[in-house]
C-alpha cells in the first residue's frame, strides 16, 4: 500500500513546519501561555491565511476541501510544536459536527469566519458522571414552540473558555445513556442562561465547565435530525480520535528526537552517555514504540472516514491503544534518560509527556478502548 503524499501535501506539511519552527519554540510557547486566552491570537490568524482552519470543509462554503491525511498532517506538526491554539476543538472536533450535521444555510453562514479565524468554537458534551460512555447524556432538551430550551451542565469543554459558539449535545427522550433521543444543538456562547468556568488543563491548554439554565435555542440551530445525533458524535470523535493519534506521534517524535540528541552530548565519566550501550538499546525501543504509534495512526487515518461504525470503531479503538501504550513508554523512558532535567518545567520534555498522558485520556485510555476492542470482537475476526 503506498503512504506517500501527494505533492499538495507535502506542500501543506513544509509550509506548517516551516511555520511553526520560526514562531513555535519551546520559550515562545510559553510566552503565549501567558496572554488572556492561553495561546497566541496572532499565530491563529497565520493559520488562518495558510488555509489551515478551513482544511476539512468544502470549497464551496470557503474551505479547502481537505481529508483526514490533510488533517493528520497538521496535527502532527502540532504535536511536535505542543501547539496551545484550538484547531482541534475548532476546526476538528466541533468542525466535524458541522461539516456532516449542519444544513447548506449554516454551513455558508459559519465555515467563512471559521476559515477567516473570526470564529471560535467548541464541543460541549462530556458530563461529570459520563466517563467515556458517548451516549451518557443528562443535559435535557424540551420543545417550547419552534425553539428547544436547554438545561444542564457539561464538564471538560475543550477551548469552551474562548469559545464564540458551543456545540452542545442534549438528551430530548429516552433514558440517561440511551443512543436514542440525544440532539445537537448550536449555542452562542453569549446566550442568556450560559454560563463558564474556565480553568487550565495539565498539559498547558484550557478548559471550561458550562452550565446551560433555560438556554433557549432556535430550530434553526440544530444539527441534523432532533433525537438521532449520537451517530453523528460517534463518527465525528472517531476521525478526532485518529487526530488526537497524529498529534501523539508528532509530540513521541519530539521527545526521541530530543532524548537521542541528549545522550549525544550529555557526557558522564568524560565520554556522552549515549555510548554506553544500555541506553543506546532503550533509545532504540523508544523508537520501536514510536514507530508502531506511527503506524497505527495511519491506520486510524485511512479509517476514519469508513462507513461501517463497527469497523471504524474497532480501527479506532485498536489505534488508541497502540498510541497510548506507545505514548507512555516513550514519555517515560524520554523523562528517565534525561535524569534530573527531565522532571523540570524548564525543560521541554516533561510537557511533551503531559501532552500524551492528556491525549491518552480523551474520549478513553489505552484500557477504555482495549476492553472495547475484545467486546467488539478485536480487530481481525477469528478463524
Amino acid at each position: 500500500m503506498d503512504f506517500s503524499l501527494t505533492d499538495e501535501q507535502r506542500l501543506l506539511k513544509e509550509s506548517v513546519e516551516r511555520l511553526l519552527a520560526d514562531r513555535y519554540s519551546f520559550e515562545a510557547r510559553q510566552r503565549f501561555m501567558d496572554e488572556p486566552a492561553g495561546w497566541s491570537r496572532a499565530l491563529w490568524k497565520s493559520y488562518a491565511e495558510l488555509g489551515l482552519l478551513g482544511l476539512p470543509f468544502e470549497d464551496k462554503h470557503g474551505g479547502v476541501g481537505g481529508g483526514p491525511v490533510e488533517t493528520m498532517i497538521v496535527m502532527e506538526a502540532f504535536g511536535r510544536a505542543l501547539a496551545l491554539e484550538p484547531f482541534f476543538a475548532t476546526v476538528a472536533l466541533a468542525g466535524g459536527l458541522l461539516r456532516l450535521g449542519a444544513d447548506e444555510a449554516m454551513l455558508a453562514a459559519v465555515v467563512p469566519k471559521i476559515a477567516a479565524g473570526d470564529l471560535l468554537l467548541a464541543f460541549a458534551h462530556a458530563e461529570r458522571q459520563s466517563r467515556y460512555d458517548l451516549a451518557d447524556v443528562a443535559t435535557a432538551a424540551r420543545r417550547d414552540g419552534a425553539d428547544f430550551v436547554l438545561d444542564g451542565a457539561k464538564s471538560l469543554v475543550i477551548h469552551g473558555d474562548c469559545a464564540d459558539k458551543l456545540i452542545v449535545s442534549a438528551r430530548l427522550a429516552g433514558a440517561r445513556r440511551d443512543r436514542d433521543g440525544l440532539g445537537l444543538f448550536v449555542v452562542d456562547a453569549g446566550t442568556a442562561g450560559v454560563s463558564r468556568r474556565a480553568y487550565p488543563t495539565v498539559d498547558g491548554l484550557r478548559a471550561a465547565e458550562v452550565t446551560l439554565s433555560g438556554v433557549r435555542v432556535g430550530a434553526n440551530r440544530v444539527l441534523g435530525e432532533p433525537g438521532e445525533a449520537f451517530p453523528l458524535i460517534a463518527q465525528v470523535v472517531d476521525a478526532a480520535i485518529a487526530a488526537l493519534a497524529a498529534e501523539a506521534v508528532g509530540a513521541m517524535a519530539a521527545m526521541h528526537e530530543s532524548t537521542v540528541e541528549y545522550l549525544k552530548t550529555r557526557k558522564q565519566f568524560g565520554v556522552p552517555i549515549g555510548n554506553f550501550q544500555v541506553l543506546q538499546h532503550r533509545a532504540a525501543e523508544m523508537l520501536m514504540a514510536l514507530e508502531e504509534a506511527r503506524s497505527m495512526a495511519f491506520f486510524a487515518t485511512m479509517m476514519a472516514e469508513e462507513l461501517d461504525p463497527i469497523e471504524r470503531r474497532k480501527a479506532i479503538a485498536a489505534a488508541k491503544v497502540q498510541v497510548g501504550r506507545s505514548g507512555r513508554f516513550v514519555g517515560q523512558q524520554a523523562i528517565q534518560l534525561h535524569g534530573g532535567i527531565g522532571m523540570t518545567m524548564e525543560y521541554k520534555v516533561g510537557h511533551y509527556f503531559k501532552r500524551v498522558t492528556t491525549i491518552d485520556t480523551l474520549f478513553g485510555d489505552a484500557d477504555h478502548h482495549l476492553a472495547e476492542l475484545a467486546r467488539l470482537g478485536g480487530l481481525i475476526a477469528a478463524a
